[in-house]
């Protein structure tokens, strides 16, 4: 069961695991389609705590709303060739990045 408290901590733990870094440095994660894509409109945090909670209606609303997929190969190529810096958060499996 979930506490206001409870969700607050998880939020802040998950706000400590985000970073900045190249995307040259996760192609593995997106070579294994690991890495998802979450759009700037939306809070990386929020995303990713929406997701460790396995809040599958929030997911898929975004999803639905184009504001999370799977990072496409064009965005890869786009990001590799301009040496793009991304914000992420690994929620296991998957690493979520948003353009930095």
């Amino acid at each position: 069961m979930s506490t206001p408290d409870m969700d607050e901590v998880s939020r802040s733990k998950v706000n400590l695991e985000t970073a900045r870094i190249a995307w040259r440095e996760l192609q593995r994660f997106f070579a294994s389609g690991a890495a998802i894509y979450v759009s700037s409109e939306l809070d990386l945090v929020e995303v990713a705590f929406q997701i460790s909670l396995d809040n599958s209606t929030q997911v898929m609303e975004w999803m639905d709303a184009g504001q999370v997929a799977s990072v496409t190969d064009d965005q890869a190529l786009a990001w590799y060739e301009v040496d793009s810096e991304m914000w992420a958060v690994v929620v296991s499996p998957y690493l979520l990045v948003q353009e930095a």
